[in-house]
């Protein structure tokens, strides 16, 4: 079923600016000055079409393999943000090294300071299904919080917390695993909401000192990925997710 999406007839142009040998007009440049092969084939239209996944293509003698989606699982840092681009600040597709793709974006968004596990591709059936809100995907955090976390915030967590939106939240599962002057929490949200948990949080009068995503539907977070890591998903984890 892949290897027939694979192949789809695309200009050749596009063809190399996708699979990020570089922008439209530095590919156009490389077709004219002969730097590129079709099937063994010397082409110099940048318009020449091209069947993606079949069709063999090289650049200066090295070959271009067609991706059509990519899926990466990122241990994101702090101090890094969960976009495409941004002119200030570093994004989390800054950090990904080895994609072979130009047009992916993180599913969602973690916050500049949380940490944890972060999903990236170009699949935009996959991201909308696992963000649409009535799909309530669980995601999982642990946290450390300034303040006793206690049975009663418990209650208030699973009986839906009203952080100021035209509704509560939906039930969320907090389990404590530490209490004391910095407590240690795990909370398991249905919901994607903006500063979500460190607003559920504050409506308990409590504050989110850390933050850590431990996983989305069923994806888990590689344990051994240091932060600012990032790898492909296994076949087995993206057809998980799809099955979600």
């Amino acid at each position: 079923m892949e290897e027939k999406k694979n192949r789809k007839t695309i200009r050749l142009d596009r063809y190399l600016a996708e699979m990020q040998v570089g922008s439209r007009s530095q590919v156009k440049n490389l077709i004219r000055q002969r730097q590129v092969t079709v099937n063994g084939q010397t082409v110099l239209r940048p318009e020449t079409q091209v069947l993606a996944g079949s069709d063999c293509i090289t650049v200066r003698g090295q070959q271009i393999c067609y991706v059509q989606t990519e899926y990466y699982m990122m241990n994101k840092p702090a101090g890094v943000v969960s976009a495409t681009k941004d002119t200030r600040e570093k994004t989390v597709l800054d950090l990904l090294k080895d994609a072979k793709r130009n047009d992916l974006f993180p599913v969602g968004r973690l916050d500049k300071d949380t940490v944890g596990l972060l999903l990236i591709t170009n699949d935009g059936e996959l991201a909308h299904r696992l963000l649409s809100p009535g799909r309530h995907v669980d995601k999982v955090y642990e946290a450390a919080i300034k303040g006793r976390v206690t049975g009663q915030d418990v209650d208030a967590f699973a009986a839906g917390v009203d952080i100021g939106d035209d509704k509560p939240c939906l039930p969320a599962n907090l389990t404590i695993l530490e209490s004391g002057e910095i407590s240690r929490v795990r909370i398991k949200i249905r919901e994607g909401r903006y500063h979500q948990i460190k607003r559920m949080f504050q409506a308990v009068e409590k504050e989110v000192l850390f933050l850590n995503r431990l996983s989305m539907g069923n994806l888990k977070l590689d344990e051994t990925l240091k932060e600012g890591e990032a790898r492909p998903l296994t076949p087995e984890e993206t057809e998980r997710l799809k099955a979600l």
